[in-house]
């Protein structure tokens, strides 16, 4: 008797026509003779042959590689072969019996058989490692060193995170939302398979390009997109037929405590923001990409196949879902013609939301809940000379000074400076700095919340993205490596920012200094980010919207700087893995997002501004503020509980899989002390600043609250927002307190 489905199949987004290889049944043949010869049919105990047909990964590769040669589709299907035979050998062997141990012993052994020259491999002792020897030595002759170490690093990673499925399954933990995304590109595979579609249409990304912005969010909306249509149409096989916990439709179904077909529906919601953040990189970020950095016509060819190629993909592997047996596809919906701007439409609704907020509505103060905060704060004895010397600092950078051309555009004065006292925040989370560290740290945290509001009104007035991106690339001149000569500054942003840089920089060496500018530009080019979206009128999508808001809020600088004084006792390898970056991005959520709520009348209201994490909630999900706010405290509980969970479970792995003496032990532990300093320091400030209290924001802005360009007052219209859905979540918000203790160099910037 057949299984009743748990949820109807959402109405999917489907924006690129699928289209079939031609070669299809000479890959049926090949794939499964090689199959055979590498013991995957019979004798493997996982597939038989019924069971292999029924799959029909050559199915899968003819729709997700439309173009691909005869002899590339035999290559990429053997591929996505083995690919599928892993993870069912692996849940069989591994997985159900619970053996931690010996899938690290498995799994351990599997890099070794990509080596970059292709030498080297040891001697196969299974189907899994067979495969992959046949494989790599049959796919790296035609590609370059470049894309082989990507590669391969992409499968490691496909192989090596399939331990946190197990863990997790282990322990009975359903993951929260933002770690599961994040983990499931690894798990999941698809940054692979975008590797993968590189060599099908053989175009390989230019190294000059590879690690920039938009390439890495095409390759991330990428994967988004496949493994969130995965998990709605495998919800079934998994949750009822393998025990599986890593499921993103059972992660939202656990997480807002709603009905299945509702999580299915909010997942194919995010599926279908995650395709449209895709044409959206497309279309606005790669040609200045290829204009930035001096890409001729093949190199901006290649991308653009790339792209496409990934589209393919995209549209080929929903065909193949609808018609496989591996999933729940027994009532697929009616297929509708496609367009953008109604909410009738797949994926007009998600568009209507993100394109049709109306900026200015009055909002009122957003009310503060209680924040699980586990961690207890004491304030530097140097405070009050901390607030003075600041106020003198900001003062001879000419941040009370007028901007060029506009008298009274005076950005800050000094009474706005001292309520918002940037003092006691660095006296918070560095309070045993001496004097002199704790005015640098305060000085930072003046300076990058001075550009971030600078922009705004310098740039986004005008909507100017050109001189924007021009007073970028100037900022950069100011963090000169070596002895190289700065230019005089033009502005306040600049003056600050040399006289930041060489009281920073003087102690680092040069390799230092290199990953501390960068951590600067990071943050600088993220205000680049959220002046396009501020131009395009465009609620970032909320996946794009975390991972940037680490940037914006100044969380990869402040993180640096702690890293890069222990760089002489812990390997760099240590800070790259995947518990470090568990810890990091836990971290700096939880303090990006204690900033969106406080902030959230003046931005909304008051600045007009888009990029607030309780906004992006609401207008995602369509639900009232409250929803949303209840919801952004409960990610924000989940993640420092994710935090302490990865400290306390992860880091005795990773010192033993590093084999960290003392030192190293007592660095580490140093650095994830000073995390929490930071995160109930940055709570501490936001309830005791008065930077975002509804006086200081009347007082400021006045009943108009945004200049015109001139410097007159504009007065906006009153615009009544739609009614909005109310969604009601089960289980406690957790409960908190306002204590933090401290310790460490710290950096951030306040929205």
């Amino acid at each position: 008797m057949a299984q009743t489905q748990p949820f109807e199949l959402p109405d999917f987004y489907t924006p690129w026509p699928a289209r079939l290889n031609p070669h299809v049944e000479r890959a049926r043949a090949h794939t499964k003779a090689w199959a055979r010869d590498m013991v995957m049919i019979e004798g493997s105990g996982i597939w038989d042959e019924a069971a292999f047909d029924a799959h029909d990964y050559a199915l899968l590769c003819a729709y997700t590689h439309p173009e691909a040669s005869a002899a590339e589709l035999d290559l990429v299907t053997d591929w996505y072969v083995w690919v599928f035979f892993f993870d069912d050998h692996f849940l069989d062997v591994y997985k159900r019996p619970r053996d931690v141990a010996g899938a690290k012993a498995y799994l351990d052994r599997l890099p070794a058989f990509m080596p970059i020259d292709g030498v080297g491999m040891p001697v196969p002792e299974n189907a899994v490692e067979r495969g992959l020897a046949d494989l790599w030595l049959r796919t790296i002759p035609t590609r370059s060193p470049q894309w082989r170490r990507r590669f391969a690093g992409s499968t490691e990673a496909l192989l090596g995170e399939s331990s946190w499925e197990l863990s997790n399954i282990s322990d009975g933990r359903v993951p929260n939302p933002i770690e599961y995304v994040e983990m499931r590109r690894q798990v999941g595979g698809a940054p692979w398979s975008a590797d993968l579609v590189e060599h099908a249409v053989d175009a390989e990304v230019p190294v000059a390009v590879a690690a920039t912005r938009p390439l890495r969010v095409l390759k991330d909306a990428f994967a988004d997109g496949v493994h969130l249509r995965n998990d709605i149409f495998s919800y079934q096989r998994e949750t009822e037929n393998e025990g599986e916990l890593n499921n993103g439709v059972l992660v939202v179904e656990r997480f807002l405590g709603c009905p299945t077909q509702v999580a299915a529906d909010t997942v194919n919601d995010l599926l279908t923001s995650r395709l449209q953040q895709f044409e959206n990189t497309v279309a606005t970020e790669l040609a200045p990409l290829f204009v930035e950095h001096g890409l001729d016509l093949a190199q901006s060819a290649d991308v653009l196949r790339y792209a496409k190629g990934l589209q393919d993909w995209q549209a080929g592997g929903h065909e193949w879902h609808l018609r496989s047996s591996r999933y729940m596809n027994k009532k697929p919906v009616a297929r509708r013609p496609l367009g953008i701007g109604t909410s009738s439409i797949p994926g007009g609704r998600t568009r209507r939301r993100s394109l049709g907020h109306v900026p200015f509505q009055p909002v009122g103060p957003l009310p503060v809940p209680e924040f699980t905060m586990p961690y207890q704060a004491r304030l530097s004895p140097f405070l009050d000379g901390a607030r003075q010397d600041n106020v003198d600092w900001t003062r001879r950078m000419g941040m009370f000074d007028d901007l060029p051309g506009l008298p009274g555009s005076a950005i800050w004065d000094e009474r706005r400076l001292r309520g918002f006292d940037f003092a006691i925040c660095a006296a918070s989370i560095h309070a045993d700095a001496t004097p002199e560290q704790l005015g640098l740290s305060t000085d930072w945290l003046t300076w990058g919340t001075y550009g971030d509001d600078y922009y705004p009104i310098v740039f986004g007035r005008t909507r100017d993205a050109l001189n924007a991106k021009l007073q970028d690339e100037r900022l950069a001149l100011f963090m000169p490596i070596g002895s190289a000569v700065t230019p005089a500054p033009a502005n306040a942003m600049e003056r600050g920012l040399g006289d930041l840089w060489k009281r920073t920089a003087a102690t680092m060496d040069r390799d230092s200094s290199v990953q501390f500018r960068q951590a600067v530009r990071s943050m600088t080019a993220s205000w680049l980010w959220e002046l396009a979206n501020q131009i395009q009128n465009r609620i970032p999508d909320p996946v794009d919207y975390l991972e940037m808001r680490r940037r914006t809020f100044g969380s990869d600088l402040t993180m640096s700087l702690s890293r890069l004084a222990r760089g002489s006792v812990v390997p760099p390898g240590v800070f790259r893995t995947r518990t470090m970056r568990g810890i990091d991005n836990s971290a700096a959520d939880y303090a990006c997002l204690v900033n969106d709520v406080f902030s959230y009348q003046k931005e909304v209201e008051f600045e007009g501004e888009l990029h607030n994490g309780v906004l992006v909630v609401q207008r995602f999900l369509d639900c009232s503020r409250e929803a949303a706010l209840d919801l952004v405290n409960r990610l924000m509980t989940a993640r420092i509980e994710q935090f302490e969970r990865i400290v306390a479970t992860e880091l005795p792995t990773l010192y033993v899989d590093f084999a960290l003496d003392r030192a190293a032990r007592d660095a580490v532990d140093g650095y994830v002390a000073e995390l929490r300093d930071w995160m109930a320091g940055v709570l501490l400030w936001h309830r005791m600043t008065a930077r975002y209290g509804e006086a200081e924001l009347r007082r400021t802005f006045g009943r108009s609250p945004v200049p015109a360009a001139s410097g007159a007052p504009v007065r906006r219209p009153v615009v009544e927002a739609p009614a909005a859905r109310v969604l009601t979540f089960r289980g406690p918000t957790g409960l908190g307190t306002a204590g933090a203790r401290v310790a460490g160099h710290r950096t951030l910037h306040a929205r």
